[in-house]
């Protein structure tokens, strides 16, 4: 055996461990040989292999359970602190797998490396996964670069410039360059399966979201962000843009189904005013401060549950929409 074979026993003792063993399969010295040599073909001796474990255990913190600990082998607990469980690992997945932020290839990577990091155990359990979507996702593969370099822009303080893409129906559906802006960000926010940068455009000092699967070809400028804003700001900014439209905020009053008491909460937090309607037990009364522009289009949604009360002005609009809707579908 030369040195470096010699030098990766620790590793290949590791490795194995970590791959085949669990309280509910322990591994014997016998069986971590065999492994050892199926894998890496490399001859271990039983000395060696104890040896390596009691180096890890006793001189590198990993947490080995021993013959003389429980009686019947060895195996690699988990550590709290860094290893994921496998629900965790099943939820990472999950999240990937029907993101609509990333594309496909992407999703499929990453799902990859965290099988890598669970046994084969666990791996087992989920080996006829699959994923019931439509075609929903993202054809932009530069979605995890754009967070990578809008993070990196945020933390040093530097103006950002990117082309920002939506759909144009020309001879046929596309996307089109609409802007190129120049963008101080500060912040980035994730909202109905979507990650959204938090920006003020050059030239003005309102809060702008752009959909990062839109953003392409970022580039940090060497201009320094000169406009301050508190955390508390962007915060209130982030919270009262229902749908993600931005705008300032004002005191919707509405009439809503109880059917939609639980999604209430889900889209505006607990920020909320919730008030019985005396006799009603079908309907409460809604009190929330939010941007109008996102509640219109949340009530749009959601038209023969809501009742908008006030503003007037939103009120009025509604009654437009609904009207001119129903005039199309009179023939």
């Amino acid at each position: 055996m030369d040195l470096y074979e010699k030098n990766g026993n620790i590793l290949y003792i590791l490795n194995v461990l970590k791959k085949y063993s669990d309280e509910e399969h322990m591994l014997s010295v016998a069986e971590m040989q065999r492994k050892i040599k199926e894998i890496y073909n490399i001859e271990i001796d039983p000395r060696t292999i104890r040896r390596n474990i009691n180096l890890l255990k006793y001189k590198l913190d990993y947490d080995i359970s021993t013959r003389d600990d429980n009686g019947k082998g060895y195996y690699l607990n988990r550590d709290p602190e860094t290893d994921f469980e496998p629900g965790e690992i099943r939820a990472i997945i999950d999240n990937f797998s029907y993101a609509n932020y990333i594309v496909s290839s992407i999703s499929k990577n990453i799902i990859k490396k965290c099988k890598n990091i669970q046994n084969i155990y666990e791996n087992e359990k989920i080996k006829d996964y699959q994923i019931y979507a439509n075609d929903s996702k993202t054809e932009n593969v530069e979605v995890i670069k754009n967070i990578e370099d809008i993070s990196n822009s945020i933390y040093k303080h530097k103006k950002i410039k990117f082309e920002y893409w939506k759909y144009a129906i020309t001879n046929k559906l596309e996307k089109k360059i609409v802007s190129t802006p120049i963008v101080s960000p500060f912040a980035i926010v994730y909202n109905k399966q979507e990650f959204y940068l938090i920006g003020i455009k050059e030239g003005q000092n309102e809060f702008y979201n752009y959909r990062i699967d839109r953003i392409k070809n970022v580039q940090i400028l060497n201009d320094e962000i000169t406009i301050k804003k508190k955390k508390s700001e962007i915060q209130d900014f982030a919270e009262s843009s229902i749908e993600m439209f931005g705008g300032k905020k004002e005191e919707v009053e509405a009439i809503c189904h109880i059917w939609l008491l639980d999604t209430i909460f889900d889209t505006f937090g607990r920020n909320v005013t919730i008030e019985k309607i005396t006799d009603d037990k079908e309907h409460f009364k809604l009190l929330v401060d939010t941007n109008p522009l996102g509640f219109k289009m949340w009530a749009m949604r959601n038209i023969d549950l809501v009742e908008i009360k006030r503003p007037l002005s939103l009120r009025k609009e509604m009654q437009n929409i609904i009207n001119n809707a129903a005039k199309r579908y009179e023939s």
